[in-house]
C-alpha cells in the first residue's frame, strides 16, 4: 500500500509593498534637496524664478514713470500675479519633466509615498518662492518707490502665498498634460482667465453679475484683493485675514488634489 505524495508546497506570497501613507518628515526634505540639487544646475530656471518678476516690475515702473500713481496703484497687484505665473509655469514643466523621464515612477516603485512627493516638491520650490518674493518685495518697495501705505512684510506675506499657489497649481496641472507643450498650453486655461477676473483691470463689482459671481470662486482674486488691502490701510484687517486665509486654503486644497491624482506609473 503506496503512502499518497503530499500536496505540493507552494512558497509563500509576500504581500505587494505599498507606498506609506502618512507623511515622513525625512522622506518630504530628501525629495526636496533632491529637486533643489537639480534647479543648482540649471541656471536658466533659477533665473526665471527669481529675476523674471523683478525684471518685469522694473519694467513696469518705468512705463509708467509719467504716471507714478498708476504703478502704485496696479504694482501690488503684480507683486502677487508675477510670482504666482512664473511658479505655475517652471513647476509644472519641471514636474512633467520628471513624469516622462521615468524618474516619477522610479521614486514612487520605492518607499515614499505621494504625499512625501508632493510636500518635497512644495518644499523646494516654497524655498525659492521666498527668495523670489522677498527680492521682488524689496525691490519694489526700497527701490522702485511703490507708495504702501501698510506694512511692506503683508506685501511680502501675499507674494509669498501667492507664488505657493501658483507651486500648487503647477504640480496639478502636470498631471494632466502628457508633454511640456501640453503643460505650457494649461496656462490661457488657468491662469489667463484669473488674470482677467482677478480685478486688476476693473473693479469686481463693476463686472457683469456672471462674471463676478465667477471671480469670487477664483483665489487669484483674493490675492489682488489683499494687496490691495494693505496698499489702502495702515492696518492689518479683517479683510485682508480672509483674504490670506482663502489663498492659503486653495493653495492646500490643490496640493491635496495633486498628491490624489499623482499616478504611478507613466502612460
Amino acid at each position: 500500500m503506496t503512502t499518497p505524495a503530499p500536496p505540493p508546497t507552494t512558497p509563500p506570497t509576500t504581500p505587494p509593498t505599498t507606498a506609506p501613507r502618512a507623511l515622513s518628515a525625512s522622506r518630504t526634505t530628501a525629495t526636496a534637496a533632491r529637486v533643489l540639487r537639480q534647479l543648482t544646475h540649471d541656471p536658466r530656471t533659477i533665473a526665471l524664478l527669481i529675476l523674471i518678476p523683478c525684471v518685469m516690475l522694473f519694467l513696469l515702473r518705468y512705463v509708467f514713470d509719467g504716471s507714478p500713481r498708476t504703478f502704485d496703484s496696479i504694482g501690488a497687484s503684480l507683486l502677487g500675479i508675477f510670482p504666482l505665473i512664473t511658479m505655475f509655469l517652471v513647476t509644472s514643466i519641471a514636474t512633467l519633466r520628471e513624469r516622462t523621464s521615468g524618474t516619477l515612477e522610479r521614486l514612487l516603485a520605492m518607499p515614499l509615498g505621494k504625499g512625501d512627493l508632493i510636500a518635497g516638491y512644495a518644499l523646494a520650490f516654497g524655498t525659492l518662492a521666498i527668495i523670489q518674493s522677498a527680492l521682488a518685495t524689496g525691490l519694489a518697495v526700497w527701490f522702485l518707490d511703490l507708495d504702501v501705505t501698510g506694512s511692506p512684510w503683508l506685501l511680502l506675506l501675499v507674494a509669498l502665498l501667492d507664488a505657493l499657489l501658483g507651486t500648487a497649481l503647477g504640480l496639478f496641472v502636470s498631471a494632466f498634460a502628457a508633454s511640456e507643450f501640453q503643460a505650457v498650453q494649461f496656462m490661457p486655461a488657468v491662469i489667463f482667465p484669473q488674470l482677467l477676473l482677478c480685478g486688476l483691470f476693473t473693479p469686481r463689482d463693476t463686472m457683469h453679475p456672471a462674471l463676478e459671481a465667477i471671480s469670487d470662486v477664483l483665489p487669484m482674486s483674493y490675492a489682488v484683493d489683499g494687496m490691495n488691502e494693505v496698499l489702502r490701510h495702515t492696518d492689518m484687517t479683517a479683510t485682508f485675514v480672509r483674504d490670506t486665509l482663502i489663498v492659503a486654503g486653495c493653495a492646500l486644497l490643490v496640493l491635496i488634489l495633486g498628491a490624489a491624482t499623482l499616478k504611478r506609473r507613466t502612460a
